[in-house]
């Protein structure tokens, strides 16, 4: 059981010398724009205005960091997240675009301190040419990526399974990689944050309790 203690926003960044310093590990969130990104974000922070949700696709046109102290079992652990703008959808000039594809591919390439990449696909429309691309380049970079199917509550129980198995098959992954997510529902919560943590939690437990016992000198 996942329970969440405190999140916040740290700092926005648009190049490396803004980027936040420390030695968390980092958790980076990609996604078509209004794939439910900022919404997933929030679920899995028990917050509800952590990322700010838009009816408008693509205003999310920075790096945004946040961290997040929580507990599983006994440990305690402390993550920072990184939510990068959308894609797809987003209306701007060529010179626009061009910047924050440098922005976020010189993150996605250079940051040391990320471990894991989530991926968020729309399970009810799929992965679309450019979600494949995502995941193409983030393979050929050598990042570990967590693919994320959300708004999984769009489907019936019956359809979710076959659903994810298509999913998986689209991708060329096995069913196990593509973890089923609902904001609406709060589905998945715990299943994200158990894998998450399985691949890089040892590091995240230890500066957690590093930073604790700071606390209580």
């Amino acid at each position: 059981m996942i329970k969440i203690l405190d999140a916040r926003f740290v700092i926005t960044a648009v190049e490396p010398k803004g980027y936040p310093q420390g030695h968390t590990a980092e958790v980076a969130f990609v996604g078509r724009s209004n794939v439910g990104k900022s919404s997933m974000i929030n679920t899995l922070t028990n917050r509800k205005k952590l990322v700010r949700v838009s009816n408008t696709p693509g205003r999310t046109r920075t790096l945004n960091f946040f961290d997040v102290d929580l507990e599983r079992g006994t440990a305690r652990y402390q993550v920072r997240l990184c939510d990068l703008p959308g894609y797809g959808f987003a209306r701007a000039s060529k010179t626009d675009k061009a910047q924050w594809e440098k922005m976020i591919t010189t993150y996605l390439e250079k940051r040391h301190r990320l471990e894991v990449v989530v991926s968020i696909i729309d399970a009810e429309v799929g992965p679309t040419p450019d979600d494949l691309a995502t995941l193409d380049y983030l393979q050929a970079h050598k990042r570990k990526v967590m693919v994320v199917a959300t708004k999984i509550d769009r489907l019936t129980k019956a359809k979710t399974r076959p659903r994810l198995q298509e999913l998986a098959k689209l991708m060329d992954l096995p069913l196990e990689a593509v973890l089923p997510f609902s904001s609406t529902e709060r589905r998945g919560v715990d299943e994200v944050w158990g894998a998450l943590l399985d691949t890089f939690g040892r590091a995240s437990r230890v500066r957690a309790e590093a930073a604790q016992d700071q606390d209580q000198d």
